[in-house]
């Protein structure tokens, strides 16, 4: 997988994505490994089976990766989905290039407010989001929330529902990465209203739609 970002690679095998950096990247997240803001890089999705189940599911994912030389410090997060069936969507700005990279499985369909809380399990849906520029901490929050509002929006547009019959707005167990490469001048906000914004409302969009079509 290539995107047009410089000095990060994404390198897929049967048992995780992987997006490396030759330069640290601010980054928040909300992963199982090493979530908050703080700088990474390398960013992790590592595959287990959709029957997984695990009380120390941290402690799964260090001895699963330990040895594999990935580069430090590192974010990492889990999924049922097959990560080789990852899709990646990107689009250019201004100057701008936001990348989404997204794996899928909708076995834990909820609709926020309305789905009861149910045991987790791995099915989910996790989103990479690759921002060549500069966010400040308050435009990186402003991204979680302008990826998530794509992200519901690919679903309700795809027909998605829960069992009960309420609109899909995630999974129980949906998790986000966004991570920025620090060029170019600083960006105070990432709502709709702003050009990156659009960037990665576009980009969340269609990678998560070419998994749902």
């Amino acid at each position: 997988m290539i995107i047009p970002i410089s000095g990060i690679e994404i390198n897929i095998d049967p048992t995780a994505l992987i997006v490396k950096s030759q330069h640290p990247m601010q980054a928040i997240s909300s992963g199982l490994i090493n979530g908050g803001i703080r700088e990474t890089r390398s960013i992790i999705n590592l595959h287990v089976d959709k029957g997984y189940d695990s009380s120390d599911p941290v402690a799964d994912f260090m001895n699963l990766v330990k040895d594999r030389g990935y580069p430090v410090p590192f974010i990492g997060m889990m999924t049922a989905a097959y990560v080789s069936e990852a899709s990646e969507a990107h689009f250019e700005m201004n100057g701008l290039t936001v990348a989404a990279i997204t794996t899928a499985g909708l076995s834990n369909s909820a609709a926020a407010g309305l789905s009861l809380p149910i045991k987790l399990r791995p099915g989910t849906i996790n989103t990479i989001l690759l921002v060549d520029g500069r966010l400040s901490s308050a435009a990186m929050i402003n991204a979680v929330m302008t990826a998530t509002e794509a992200k519901t929006a690919a679903l309700h547009e795809a027909g998605k529902k829960t069992q009960d019959g309420y609109p899909v707005t995630g999974t129980t167990t949906d998790s986000i990465v966004v991570a920025c490469t620090g060029r170019g001048d600083l960006l105070p906000y990432a709502g709709t209203a702003t050009p990156i914004g659009y960037l990665i409302g576009r980009a969340v969009r269609a990678a998560l739609k070419a998994h749902l079509s």
